[in-house]
């Protein structure tokens, strides 16, 4: 049923669509975006819920002003 769907003409054609959708200046801020939450999503499945605990949060960085 999937056989040929990622195919580099199917996927010049979704590029193309989002960035008609959202924009050269966000496309960048999204796939940023994207990528981070797939490395969370990866390293929360390989942490246990015990290794978790045993790692310490650092906190927040008192050098870093928002």
């Amino acid at each position: 049923m999937f056989d040929g769907l990622f195919q580099p003409m199917h996927l010049l054609v979704i590029f193309f669509i989002a960035l008609l959708v959202f924009g050269p200046k966000k496309l960048p801020e999204l796939g940023k975006g994207i990528g981070e939450g797939i490395r969370a999503l990866k390293d929360g499945m390989r942490d246990t819920p015990a290794e978790q605990a045993k790692t310490p949060n650092p906190g927040p960085n008192p050098d870093v002003k928002s």
